[in-house]
């Protein structure tokens, strides 16, 4: 058999490039972050007036184990809602994540129970609801001095039985 030299090497350099384009794509899906599926409008009123907030949803237990871990920035007016239904103790950290964040902790009447504001990132110290919570909103830090977010306000979203 006679094989022409040039055309193997063609045919060779195919599938390289193509087993490159593979391999890429695969290290893209793995090393991305896992992010929450779906964005849903969630109000904020306080005497201040309305906020409004575009948030990812994380129900599932991986999307709440991930959270917003390996995320570089965070829009001011993006968040992410976790959902800890039934209404119990929460404890959150910051393993992992860059962003330092302020976290709302909701109860299940959507009234905020308590926020810890400006976290430190990448911190394995347990943040704490200090009470029943049915959610947690993660925000970038500094968002409830700005528009003066307070205990007591009330959240506006599905989850509590609004909008």
């Amino acid at each position: 058999m006679n094989l022409d030299r040039k055309a193997v090497w063609s045919v060779a350099k195919g599938w390289l490039a193509a087993i490159l384009v593979v391999i890429v794509i695969g290290l893209a899906v793995t090393s991305a972050p896992v992010g929450a599926a779906s964005f849903q409008p969630l109000e904020i009123v306080t005497k201040n007036g309305v906020q409004v907030f575009s948030v990812e949803m994380a129900t599932t237990e991986e999307e709440k184990q991930t959270g917003l871990m390996y995320r570089k920035e965070l829009a001011d007016g993006k968040g992410m809602l976790f959902d800890f239904n039934p209404e119990q103790e929460v404890s959150m950290w910051m393993k992992n994540t860059y962003v330092s964040l302020d976290m709302i902790f909701i109860r299940a009447d959507g009234r905020i129970l308590r926020i810890a504001e400006n976290t430190e990132p990448l911190s394995t110290k347990i943040i704490s609801s200090r009470g029943p919570a049915r959610a947690v909103l993660e925000v970038v830090a500094g968002t409830a001095q700005k528009y003066g977010i307070r205990p007591g306000d009330r959240v506006g979203h599905p989850l509590f039985g609004s909008k």
